[in-house]
């Protein structure tokens, strides 16, 4: 499990990316890079990590299904992910 502080930083810089979305969009469309610069740094959505929804794991994250790989590994043994057959692993 992931900390509690280290969520709700993720959560904050989710919403300062969503906040300047527009912003920067405008910005980049007309070329100003020196006030892309005066934006906050966290307000990129690049500074983003992907972590796993359930348990906020940052490593192993499997794109696809919004989870990282052990809780993969877990709901497909439980079959709890559709299609998903456990061979041999």
């Amino acid at each position: 499990m992931a900390k509690e502080s280290m969520k709700a930083r993720e959560v904050k810089r989710q919403k300062l990316v969503d906040r300047y979305a527009e912003k920067r969009a405008k910005l980049k469309a007309e070329g100003d890079y020196v006030g892309l610069q005066k934006l906050p740094k966290n307000s990129s959505p690049v500074r983003l990590h992907n972590r796993c929804k359930l348990t906020g794991r940052p490593k192993g994250y499997i794109r696809q299904f919004g989870v990282s790989r052990i809780t993969f590994r877990e709901m497909a043994s439980y079959g709890l992910i559709p299609g998903v057959k456990k061979a041999s692993w």
